[in-house]
This record gives structure tokens, C-alpha cells and sequence, in this order.
């Protein structure tokens, strides 16, 4: 290892930060500077491995220090999951008129969101069909297996347990533990567990006016407080995917995903697909989808490049609240429901292409008895999916053990897991971003001259 080299590569590092800086101080639009410095880390990581080789101990030396801020961003966005999910929740029912049909709103979100999954899984595996994946093509190195073992591990509490004592295991029996991120359930377990005290609060509004307004005032503070938290780290978004994407390049190993080059393509062609019935499901409430494109494109942009929902749902909310006429209740529960209730591509596409995927290789017949379990599984595993990463892989483990298919299989896409999950992360923010939005225009509450309106500000320019 050559430590001069590493310092060049660090200096320049941080003269590619220093330039995102500039554009900050410039006031270029931050989707922009987004966008800027996915393209700039992707040159920057390619120069890397072209210069140095993924076995070069220089560049490994070099990814070390540049992970402080990619992955250090991660952390961070991990970090706020849990908070936001549970003051998001307790805010909605805190702004909500006791008057309104909250549990109609909240049942027809969930419908939508499960509904969407299970369309999301039949474009899934009709995608696979036909482009006949097959992991018994796929040669398995060192990182698939040792990526196995790690899923193995993740398993082990899951495969032995029945689907009924997988539902049973969503409800949280210690809520405390549950805001720790102990489970890979905590997250759908805080959901349950804030709706059960925001019912509370509408029950103690109904009886005790004067306590059930303190208690509302209380909860609207906090979540102000906690979103200017969750504003400060989204400001580093830039940063950390400059840093995120030269590390994922330079590390990537080219020559597996050009052997994974069809079911990148596949998953891809399955997400758009899936985002384009988004779009008609739009269309039929008698809505504009080119409109809900524009408004939403900030949105999924920072979904695509953090692949973090959680991270994106604050620009969830603001999307439909500013820009889609979505009234704050049903939006905070669309985001927040959406986290971790039927995410359409990590736990809709993504596990229902990978078990078509498997399926041969486990000598298992892909027939309609098997498609129609396949489907049903997935929809009943997409609750509890945790929104930051790992979600899909959980989403995986539940519907390869159910069925009865090798888990540690779930490891044959590593090298290309972060290009894919870009495009799953996406899929999933507009599916909630399209449950909050149908439901508001179902039950008569969107403001259709917000949703129409073509004279609207940079969602972040006020707080980012």
C-alpha cells in the first residue's frame, strides 16, 4: 500500500465534496445537486477501480476513509427510521378532526398498499417467465457465499416459525425493545403500536377535550422538532451519495453483473412495468399521471439515489401535502404505513422474481399451484418490511422459506443488489405516495386545484 496515493485519492475526494459545497452556496436546486453528485461518484469510483483494481490494498485503504461519510450518511438515515415512523403516525392522529373517517382512510391505504403488492408480484414473476431466469446458471464466489451465510444467519429465527407465527410476531410485546430495532419486525411493531395510542388520543379527545388537545399540542411539537432533525441529515444527501456511488463502483465487480446483466434488465423492465400501472391506477380516479410525475420526481429522485424510504418520507409527506393536495392525515399514514406495509418492489417484485429465479434450481416445478402460493406469500410477507436497507432481503428470506426454497439463494445477486435496489426503492415511495393520493380522491378530500396546479416551488427549497 502506497500511502501517498492515499492521500491524493482522499484530497481529491474531498475537493469533489468541497464542489457540492460551491453548488450549495450557489442555491443550485438541491434535486439538482442530487443528481450531480450521483453522476460525479460514479466517475470517481470508475477512475478508482480503473486506476487501482478492486484487489488493490490502496483503494481498499482509500474506500475505508471514504465510508465515513457514505456510510455514515446510511447510519443516520438509519438512525432517524424508528422516531419518525412513530411521531409521523402520532402526528396524523393529532391533526386529524375526530370527525373523520380514520379507520375507512387508514383500511383503504392498507388495501391499496397489499393490492398493489400482489399486482406488483405478477409482474414480477410473468417478468422472470419470460426472460427465463434461472440461478443455476449463476456461479456462486467467495461474497455470494459468505453473503449466504450472513442470510443463513438472518433466517434462522424466521424459517422455523409458521406464516401464522410470522403474523403473530408483528404485534409488539415490548414496544421498547421494538424502538431499539431489536426485530427485523420492530419497525411494522412501533406502526401497530402508534396507531393503538393514537386511537387512544382520539378516545381521551372524545371524553377529555381539555387533556386530548394538550396531548395533541404536545405530539405536533415533538414531530415539528424531530422533522427539523430529519432536515439537517437530508441537507447531507448530496455528500453522502457522492461518497455512497464512488464506493459502489469502485468496489462493483463488472464482470458479475455483466453475468447478472438479464436479471438487472429484467427487474428493471418488471419495475417500470409496475410504475406504469401506478400510473393508470392514477388515471382511473380521473387524476393526470403526467402531473403526479412531475410533482413526484423530487421525491423519487432522493428515493432512487439514498435508497432509503424512511429517508425519502419526509419528501413523502411534503409531495402530497404541497404538491398533490393530500390532506396531512392521510398523507402521514400513507408514508408511514408505506414503510413498512407493501412496498411494491422490495417486497413485491424483488422476492416473487427471485423465487422464479430459484424455484429450478431447487428442483422445484414453477406450475400455477406454485405461482398462485408465490403470490399469495408475498402479499402476507410484504407487512413488516423495514424501510432502509435490508428490507428486500427480509422480504426474501419469508417468501423463500415458506416456500420451501433455499434461503441462502437469496445471495446469487449481491454484486448487482445496490443497482437494483435503487429502482426497488423508488417503486416504493410512489406506491405509498399513490395510496395516499387514491385515497384522498376517493373519499372526496384531495384538493384537486393543489394536484392541478403547474405553478409550484422546488418541494426542499424551504427546508434544505
Amino acid at each position: 500500500m502506497n500511502i501517498f496515493l492515499v492521500i491524493i485519492n482522499l484530497l481529491v475526494f474531498l475537493g469533489l465534496l468541497g464542489l457540492v459545497f460551491f453548488m450549495a452556496k450557489k442555491h443550485i436546486k438541491f434535486s439538482y445537486r442530487v443528481l450531480i453528485a450521483l453522476g460525479i461518484g460514479i466517475i470517481f469510483g470508475a477512475v478508482l477501480q480503473l486506476i487501482y483494481g478492486t484487489e488493490s490494498t490502496t483503494l481498499s485503504n482509500t474506500i475505508d476513509w471514504m465510508s465515513v461519510v457514505g456510510s455514515g450518511f446510511v447510519r443516520l438515515l438509519q438512525m432517524i427510521v424508528i422516531p419518525l415512523v412513530f411521531i409521523s403516525i402520532l402526528g396524523a392522529f393529532a391533526k386529524m378532526d375526530v370527525k373523520e373517517k380514520f379507520v375507512k382512510s387508514g383500511v383503504k391505504i392498507i388495501s391499496i398498499l397489499l393490492g398493489t403488492t400482489a399486482i406488483a408480484a405478477v409482474i414480477g414473476i410473468t417478468t422472470a417467465v419470460l426472460f427465463n431466469l434461472d440461478a443455476s446458471n449463476i456461479n456462486l464466489g467467495d461474497a455470494e457465499n459468505d453473503r449466504g451465510i450472513t442470510i443463513e444467519t438472518t433466517a434462522e429465527g424466521v424459517v422455523d416459525q409458521t406464516l401464522p407465527q410470522q403474523l403473530i410476531s408483528l404485534l409488539p410485546a415490548n414496544p421498547f425493545l421494538d424502538f431499539t430495532g431489536g426485530r427485523p419486525t420492530s419497525t411494522i411493531a412501533v406502526v401497530i403500536f402508534a396507531a393503538f395510542l393514537g386511537f387512544a388520543l382520539i378516545k381521551l379527545t372524545k371524553h377529555k377535550p381539555e387533556i386530548g388537545e394538550k396531548v395533541s399540542n404536545g405530539i405536533i411539537a415533538i414531530n415539528e422538532w424531530v422533522m427539523e432533525l430529519v432536515k439537517i441529515i437530508l441537507r447531507l444527501t448530496p455528500y453522502g451519495i457522492l461518497a455512497i456511488m464512488s464506493v459502489t463502483v469502485a468496489t462493483s465487480d463488472f464482470r458479475a453483473a455483466v453475468d447478472l446483466g438479464m436479471f438487472v434488465l429484467a427487474s428493471y423492465v418488471a419495475l417500470i412495468a409496475m410504475f406504469v400501472v401506478q400510473l393508470i391506477i392514477i388515471a382511473l380516479t380521473g387524476l393526470n399521471p403526467v402531473t403526479y410525475i412531475k410533482k413526484a420526481s423530487e421525491a423519487l429522485l432522493f428515493a432512487f439515489t439514498s435508497r432509503s424510504s424512511a429517508g425519502s418520507l419526509p419528501l413523502n409527506i411534503q409531495t402530497q401535502t404541497a404538491r398533490l393536495g393530500v390532506p396531512s392525515s392521510i398523507a402521514n399514514f400513507a408514508g408511514s404505513f408505506g414503510l413498512s406495509i407493501g412496498q411494491n418492489g422490495c417486497a413485491g417484485v424483488y422476492p416473487s422474481m427471485l423465487a422464479i429465479m430459484v424455484a429450478p434450481l431447487a428442483g422445484v416445478e414453477v406450475d400455477a399451484q406454485f405461482i398462485i402460493t408465490l403470490i399469495a406469500v408475498t402479499v402476507i410477507a410484504s407487512l413488516g418490511i423495514a424501510g432502509v436497507g435490508g428490507g428486500a432481503t427480509f422480504a426474501a428470506i419469508i417468501v423463500l422459506s415458506t416456500l420451501n426454497l433455499p434461503v441462502v439463494l437469496a445471495a446469487v445477486l449481491i454484486s448487482v443488489e445496490p443497482l437494483i435496489d435503487m429502482g426497488r426503492t423508488a417503486l416504493n415511495v410512489s406506491g405509498s405516495m399513490v395510496a395516499g393520493t387514491v385515497t384522498a380522491r376517493t373519499d372526496g378530500t384531495l384538493d384537486k386545484e393543489i394536484y392541478d396546479d403547474q405553478d409550484y416551488d422546488e418541494l426542499t427549497a424551504s427546508s434544505i
